[in-house]
């Protein structure tokens, strides 16, 4: 290897190890559980606060959100489930939601690779569900997904919605 070529691999190195060490603005998150013998996965991008007002602001109230950042939020079922007492058969569906001031909607659709909520059909949906929206007092600085025993949860700044799963 002639010095030429060392220093460009030096520093192709350095640069590499630059782009890896930061932090992605939306890290992909995944939440997995088992809620009514079935298996969930939630793969997610978890945008931070920031200092910045979340709904109503940054997510308008009343329109589909992508419900996390960069591709659309997915969320995987291994066994038939209901949700909100509703039918959602076993398979992975993107899921949206339209938050609104006293309840939101939860949509699972069934075109599971979109990137955003850019080319979202309404006609692809497989289930909607409403759900009470909710205020927390503990600070999410994180979007954060959780799978229970009975239900799976979404919160971020100070708010929050849960849905419950049965079989």
């Amino acid at each position: 290897m002639n010095f030429k070529n060392s220093i460009l691999t030096l520093a192709l190195m350095v640069f590499s190890a630059l782009a890896f060490a930061q932090e992605k603005a939306s890290p992909a998150r995944t939440a997995e559980g088992t809620a009514a013998g079935s298996k969930i996965t939630i793969k997610y991008s978890s945008p931070a606060v920031k200092g910045r007002t979340i709904w109503g602001d940054l997510v308008p109230l009343g329109q589909v959100w992508r419900a996390g950042a960069d591709e659309a939020t997915t969320f995987t079922t291994s066994k038939d489930i209901t949700v909100e007492g509703q039918k959602l058969p076993a398979g992975t569906y993107s899921f949206f939601i339209i938050p609104g001031e006293s309840q939101s909607t939860l949509i699972f659709n069934k075109v599971a690779k979109q990137w955003g909520a850019y080319n979202y059909d309404a006609k692809e949906d497989q289930l909607r569900v409403n759900v009470p929206s909710q205020q927390t007092s503990t600070m999410e600085e994180r979007l954060v997904y959780e799978v229970k025993p009975d239900s799976f949860e979404i919160r971020w700044e100070y708010g929050k919605a849960a849905a419950k799963i049965g079989s």
